[in-house]
Parts: C-alpha cells; structure tokens; sequence
C-alpha cells in the first residue's frame, strides 16, 4: 500500500492505453475476444476441461472463465441468462457512453453434424437476440472428436439473417 501511495502521482500522470479488446469508440471487440480464445483453446484444449468435474462443460467453462477477466473490467457478463423459455448460455453487457451494448454468446458441443449444428444453433441464438433486444450474436462450437485436425475443426463464418447476424466459432 505504501509503495502504490508513494508512486500515485506519478501513475495518474501515465499515460494509459486502451485495452485491446476495447474499440477507439468504447465498444467491446467480441469477434478479437473470441479469436483470441479460438487461439488459447487451440493450445490448452487437451488440458484444461479435464480440469473440470463435468467433462462436456469443460469448454464452456473454460469460454467463460476467459471472458469473465475481460468482461467484468468494465461491462457484465451473465450467465445462463433467461431470456424467454430458453436460456442463452451468456449475455455480455458492455456500456458505451450512456447506453449497453448487449452481445448473446450461445455455446454448443458437436454431437451431429457440423451443418444441423450451425443451422440450430444460429435459429437459437437469434431467438435470444430477440428477446433481448441486440443484433450481436455469437455462436461458439465446440468439437471434441480427438481424431480430427485443428485444421478441420476450425470454422468462422458470418450468418446474416433480417434481425441480425450470428458469428459462428467452431473449434
């Protein structure tokens, strides 16, 4: 505490940069969030979700652990938000000026087959951007088959509907 006290004049007096996953006009940059999860996941995948007790929400706790850093720095992130009957698996809130830029991030483990996964899942995550009033969503597939390549598992495309668009993340 004494050393904070002693240097406060001088770390006001820094210079602070913006964080990288913030833009220059205050929003939360989702999409470089997400990639740089794609990234970490990638590396750790085989390690990290054994760590927890349920094997298959392994993953998305680890996508939540990882966002929760970065989301409560400044803005919210909300988990199994009840929106409707459903329930979206997060719901990031991030202000902007004197609004809240809300982002629906829906997580899927891959059972069938990649297509009917993307297609129920982008019809899913646009139900709960209805609801809850945002054109920002994010579709985050998880594919735990070891006996494929990250070359194979790895998508990111755009899903561009009437009410918004979805970002599908398959990994």
């Amino acid at each position: 505490m004494i050393p904070r006290e002693l240097t406060a004049g001088t770390q006001a007096g820094l210079a602070q940069r913006t964080a990288w996953y913030v833009t220059p006009a205050g929003s939360l940059d989702v999409r470089k969030l997400l990639g740089a999860f794609r990234d970490f996941f990638r590396e750790n995948a085989e390690h990290w979700p054994q760590r927890f007790g349920y094997h298959e929400a392994g993953p998305q706790l680890l996508l939540q652990a990882f966002l929760q850093r970065v989301v409560n720095s400044g803005g919210r992130l909300s988990r199994e938000y009840g929106l409707g009957r459903g329930r979206a698996d997060l719901l990031i809130e991030w202000p902007v000026g004197e609004a809240t830029e809300k982002t629906v991030v829906e997580c899927k483990l891959l059972w069938k087959s990649l297509e009917r996964t993307i297609a129920e899942g982008v019809e899913q995550t646009l139900r709960y951007m209805d609801r809850s009033g945002t054109r920002s969503g994010h579709l985050v597939i998880f594919d735990r088959d070891p006996a494929k390549s990250w070359a194979e598992k790895i998508v990111e495309r755009e899903e561009v509907r009437e009410v918004g668009s979805v970002t599908v993340w398959a990994m």
